[in-house]
């Protein structure tokens, strides 16, 4: 398929700022592909859906708070600093991307916090936003890790067009994030509250959970018409035997396996051994869903509503039928559906 066939006009009032009040009282559409069907909930419904046995595959990595602000030696310009991976621990180097990078040079010192909390030296260019630094701080790791938080604030994506507050730190995080590595929220799994997580306990439901630390790649735009030339940024997947075992078993005995969120299906299909099985992975995942795919353990996903032209539209497409999809998202805007990280569900069975 081509690029322009995942476009479409999204007015900008529909783009969410704030979540819902209550994380389980945010919409939920709900797509039957064998049905055609397109019925229209509150997502806390989501449990009417599922039976005893069947399994919720959730991604529990941990947003950390990314984007720091500093002061560029001499001038005091201020430059927005955002952390996208640790290259090294102990020299403390890290790929970053800064805005506005044409006043930042090879050599160029940052100064971070009111007392000059954290320094850090710009020792090499990337890409054209892409530096790596290496901060200057002598002590132990744990302190320098608890200034970063300390100074740090949640990486709200660019298209919310406000800064983070404190609400934020909460809300922009799932109630069963662990693994700290993630600079943007797995959000299919914002929804989840502790009330519902326990409903759906009572009920029968499984959970198994998988790491994934999303990088900005996702919201990365696709820039060649001819989807087979796009390359994916790599991600971090951790899946471990205990959730490989979940998985396996409900998928053995015939139960519905849900993939919360894109990211889980990315990771589930990277997974997905020859004979349909998913293995244990610990690496890197480059995978790029589009349509056609077949999939080969989800039954039913949970995803957001996503923008025109990105990966995530084209992976839901490949998973619910590019017809069936384009109705859904036309059928979300004439009703007003909240777009994007703090929108609103879509289930698709």
């Amino acid at each position: 398929m081509k690029l322009s066939e995942f476009d479409f006009e999204l007015p900008a009032e529909l783009i969410s700022e704030y979540p819902a009040e209550q994380r389980d009282e945010s919409r939920l559409m709900v797509v039957n592909r064998e049905k055609g069907t397109i019925e229209h909930k509150v997502f806390k419904d989501v449990i009417d859906y599922f039976d005893d046995g069947d399994v919720f595959v959730l991604n529990n990595t941990k947003v950390f708070p990314a984007r720091l602000y500093g002061n560029k030696e001499k001038t005091g310009a201020r430059i927005e600093v955002f952390l996208l991976r640790e290259l090294n621990r102990e020299s403390l180097l890290w790929d970053v991307l800064v805005d506005p990078a044409r006043k930042i040079r090879i050599g160029n010192k940052l100064y971070f916090g009111e007392n000059d909390d954290l320094v850090a030296e710009v020792i090499d260019n990337t890409t054209s936003r892409g530096r790596t630094l290496r901060f200057l701080f002598d002590g132990p790791y744990e302190e320098f890790k608890r200034r970063i938080t300390y100074l740090g604030q949640t990486p709200l994506p660019k298209y919310i067009n406000r800064e983070a507050e404190e609400s934020d730190e909460e809300r922009y995080q799932t109630i069963f994030a662990k693994h700290e590595g993630a600079v943007a929220a797995p959000t299919a799994g914002l929804h989840f509250s502790k009330h519902l997580m326990k409903r759906l306990e009572i009920k029968g439901i499984n959970f198994a959970e998988i790491t994934l630390h999303v990088g900005l790649g996702t919201f990365r735009p696709v820039e060649v018409e001819d989807l087979t030339k796009h390359k994916m940024d790599s991600e971090q997947l951790e899946i471990d035997q205990k959730s490989c075992d979940v998985i396996n078993d409900a998928k053995s005995h015939k139960k519905k396996v849900v993939s919360v969120g894109t990211t889980v299906m990315r990771g589930l299909e990277t997974s997905l051994s020859v004979d349909n099985i998913v293995k244990p992975f610990s690496g890197w995942t480059n995978k790029f869903i589009f349509p056609p795919y077949e999939f080969g353990v989800a039954d039913a996903m949970i995803t957001n509503f996503h923008t025109p032209k990105s990966t995530l539209i084209m992976m839901v497409s490949a998973f619910g039928g590019y017809d069936l999809m384009m109705e859904a998202y036309q059928e979300a805007i004439k009703e007003k559906y909240r777009f994007y990280s703090y929108g609103d569900a879509m289930l698709i069975l």
